[in-house]
């Protein structure tokens, strides 16, 4: 069971149902946690979900060391799979009985500080002791059990261990790690490194419950099972995990016809929730883990590359914002095309970051995987030495079992083989699902991108013919891609995706476009509307600075429209330098000017925090025009550092701009009212006469040099639908 294929619609569903639960918590998320060492995110978040996933496992490993006696008597010539039972010590059944409920208490007590029903101080002190006292109790029972003679449970040549005696094992093991990771994100909050509570999203908040649902749904079909087959209790846990995991190693199976009726609706239920369990982790290890992990990478490449250019004049140049009278420097470059250098080493920065990130997620995966695979068969190995398995049979049991193949020639059959199967599986399964999908992002992709380049090398040559293909491909081996991923650079959508897709280029180039919502669209379409409507009544009446406030208003409406249906676009739009030269004009700002600019810094000061995409885009607001507000393309102010994607944040500062025109609007509007009624002065019905009067100017260039030039708004208004760079609409601004 590689990949169940119910993650992607699965947590499609939990995206739709929980997207303003998600938005909410991830706004409770400090922006500092962007560039904090890793280990604090992993204690903050990774350690509490680990410990949510295996405190659940060791209270099940519980249960199955609870229900079955710890000793079995062999016969003459017998295996320990067919031995008879020893009862247990009346205090032995009572002591292990306490460390489960204990325990349950315990992931009790987990669960509902992750709903935020009990607060981090109440809940972490009950989870942290009580899953220690549950191992020490357990770990008490295993040394009577296997070292005091004078308890009369030590295992004679005669006598073995039952699975209940290793599953003890197991449970005791994990309450003591899961109690020491919670132990060190308690001591992570009280140090101050993140809240006393889990800022987690719900999807992750769920995974505990649904591994809860997942190991009471796989045990209670174990004991129905086992009922109905004569089965141990343990032995049905060993057949429900492979049947539940697809791995249907074949020394159990239902022999009756209530047995084999009913693995029909356990084994898809089953899978299901499975799913679910394993669409969960690949949320917390492919979605956060490597955003976290890229966030890191990202930070210290930046450093590294702001290092460098600190060692030569030159470099220190490119970095350092032009004053007036260094506008034309020796390369002769202006002010914005050193900000245009700057983003293009950001960009550079990114990709390079991103491109290790892939690998090193590929890199760590794979060792888990054969970590779990080669020592996993050396345990085998020594499980089975009754069958006399050699460690390269162990080796190929335990690869056909990760793969899911599960040929049944090669089954544990001793007591601590299967009940290091049923652990070593639950483990294994998902770690596999997390290798292919980051096998998907890097070896995969490079045979596939190969595979595309030799069908157009041979029998689908492109338009270029085979020579430029030749050529292309020894261009993009030198520099060290293969059929660039992303594909040639995209035109920029045209306004709700008037920019059809180009099928010409192929299922490889794709022009992913959401529909934005029917209603907000056709209100901003409305408005839209209006407000040219608006512009060219102004300038029918020759009212300039109306019109000119009117087509601010317009194009703000116009590029909010383009930009929502790529908020959804897969993968996340990056928008070139000149569009957002362009977005950041219409917010106020303009690259020409030093006003905003600052040469960015190796690190950021650690008192008031990095301040992540805190660009500035408010020119009419000269009090938050400072040092603390100037920003690099270079540093962590800049847009393209953060969480954020480009065109959310876009979106949402084009949106904060047009409010604040709308309102500074109104509110002048209110104060010319108000003047004309002092003076006994109706005002006009539909504000007209008394707007024309006060309408404050718009960002314009005659203002340290932002918004949009009021010479080109007093262009036809048709010839004024402008657009942002790249796209074929209209006249460009920017």
């Amino acid at each position: 069971m590689n990949d169940p294929g119910l993650d992607k619609p699965i947590s499609d569903d939990a995206k739709n149902l929980e997207k303003d639960k998600e938005e909410e918590d991830d706004e409770l998320e400090d922006d500092q946690t962007y560039m904090d060492p890793s280990r604090w995110w992993f204690a903050s978040t990774a350690f509490p979900l680990l410990a949510g996933t295996f405190g659940p496992i060791a209270s099940a490993f519980n249960i199955c060391a609870l229900v079955q006696h710890w000793r079995v008597s062999i016969p003459p010539g017998g295996t320990e799979e067919h031995g008879i039972d020893i009862p247990d010590p009346p205090w032995l059944i009572a002591i292990n009985a306490v460390s489960l409920i204990i325990a349950l208490i315990a992931n009790m007590s987990l669960l509902f500080n992750m709903a935020r029903r009990l607060s981090f101080s109440i809940a972490q002190p009950i989870t942290i002791v009580g899953w220690y006292i549950s191992s020490f109790l357990l770990i008490g029972l295993l040394a009577a059990a296997s070292h005091s003679p004078s308890m009369e449970l030590t295992a004679a040549e005669d006598r073995a261990f039952t699975q209940a005696f290793y599953y003890a094992i197991m449970a005791a093991g994990l309450y003591i790690l899961v109690a020491s990771l919670m132990v060190i994100t308690v001591y992570g909050a009280y140090a101050g490194h993140y809240a006393r509570e889990f800022k987690l999203t719900m999807s992750q908040r769920t995974l505990m419950l649904q591994t809860i649902s997942y190991l009471v749904y796989l045990e209670c079909g174990a004991a129905v099972f086992a009922h109905i087959e004569g089965w141990m209790f343990v032995d049905g846990v060993y057949w429900a995990n492979y049947t539940l995991l697809t791995i249907g190693l074949g020394d159990y199976s239902p022999s009756t016809h209530l047995g084999r009726s009913l693995l029909f609706p356990f084994a898809i239920g089953g899978i299901i929730i499975l799913g679910l369990v394993i669409g969960s982790i690949r949320s917390l290890v492919l979605e956060r883990g490597k955003k976290k992990l890229g966030a890191r990478m990202i930070e210290k490449k930046r450093q590294a590359y702001l290092k460098k250019l600190e060692r030569k004049k030159k470099g220190r140049a490119k970095i350092t914002p032009l004053s007036e009278e260094q506008e034309r420097t020796s390369e002769g470059k202006t002010e914005k095309e050193r900000r245009e250098e700057e983003f293009n080493m950001m960009r550079k920065i990114q990709d390079e970051a991103m491109s290790r990130r892939r690998w090193t997620a590929l890199a760590i995966s794979a060792t888990a995987w054969l970590f779990l695979w080669l020592v996993g068969a050396m345990v085998f190995w020594k499980a089975e030495k009754n069958q006399q398995w050699t460690y390269f049979g162990a080796v190929y049991f335990a690869y056909v079992s990760l793969l899911t193949i599960g040929y049944g020639d090669f089954t544990p059959e001793s007591n601590s083989g299967k009940a290091f199967y049923v652990f070593w599986a639950l483990l294994a399964i998902p770690t596999l699902t997390i290798l292919i999908s980051n096998m998907g992002d890097t070896v995969v992709k490079m045979i596939r991108d190969l595979t595309i380049w030799l069908g157009e090398f041979t029998v689908l040559p492109g338009e270029g013919g085979t020579k430029e293909r030749i050529r292309k491909g020894a261009r993009n081996v030198k520099e060290g891609i293969l059929n660039n991923s992303n594909g040639p650079d995209e035109e920029a959508p045209g306004i709700l995706g008037e920019a059809e897709h180009d099928t010409e280029k192929g299922e490889g180039h794709p022009k992913h476009r959401v529909e934005p919502d029917v209603a907000n669209d056709k209100l901003a379409g409305d408005f839209e509307t209006a407000e040219m409507q608006e512009a060219d009544d102004d300038a029918a009446e020759g009212d300039d600075i109306g019109k000119d406030i009117h087509l601010y208003h317009y194009l703000l409406v116009k590029e909010i429209r383009k930009v929502m249906p790529e908020i959804s676009q897969t993968p996340p739009k990056k928008y070139s330098y000149h569009e957002w030269a362009w977005f950041l004009r219409l917010m106020g700002e303009d690259e020409n000017s030093t006003k905003f600019h600052r040469k960015a810094p190796v690190k950021e000061a650690t008192g008031d925090g990095p301040q992540m995409q805190k660009a500035v885009t408010d020119i009419n607001n000269d009090e938050a025009v400072g040092e603390q507000n100037q920003w690099s393309w270079l540093g962590a102010r800049s847009p393209l550092m953060g969480d954020t994607e480009e065109a959310e944040w876009v979106l949402e500062r084009l949106s904060m701009t047009l409010e604040r025109e709308l309102k500074k609007q109104r509110d002048q509007q209110k104060g010319a009212d108000s003047e004309m009624k002092k003076e006994g002065l109706q005002p006009g019905t539909d504000g007209r006469d008394s707007d024309k009067e006060t309408k404050n100017e718009p960002p314009a260039s005659d203002k340290s040099g932002s918004g949009f030039d009021k010479a080109d708004s007093r262009s036809s208004s048709n010839t004024y639908r402008a657009s942002r760079p790249g796209t074929s609409e209209g006249k460009t601004t920017s």
